[in-house]
């Protein structure tokens, strides 16, 4: 998923918690109201639901593919699997 795509889904996803919830713009009051209702990020689980797949389905294939050849100058693209291991690791959870 790319990063743009990840912050839309935040910014819509963090809207949707404040209607739930009556609250204003107080990022605070939001996290906590998440954690009230029990509520994970909308990209992690739509992660782990990838994660959960089987191995010969196309989606999981794709992210778990690596690209043969020569790599370019320069700092590597952020790939998907990257993505979810950095999240894995900020929510301190294991494989």
């Amino acid at each position: 998923m790319k990063v743009q795509h990840e912050v839309k889904l935040n910014c819509a996803e963090m809207m949707m918690i404040r209607w739930m919830c009556g609250v204003k713009l107080n990022k605070q009051k939001v996290k906590n109201s998440r954690e009230l209702l029990g509520l994970e990020p909308v990209s992690l689980m739509i992660k782990k639901r990838v994660e959960q797949k089987d191995d010969n389905d196309w989606v999981k294939r794709c992210i778990t593919w690596e690209a043969e050849g020569i790599r370019q100058r320069g700092r590597p693209k952020k790939t998907s699997r990257d993505c979810i291991k950095n999240d894995m690791e900020s929510l301190g959870l294991s494989q």
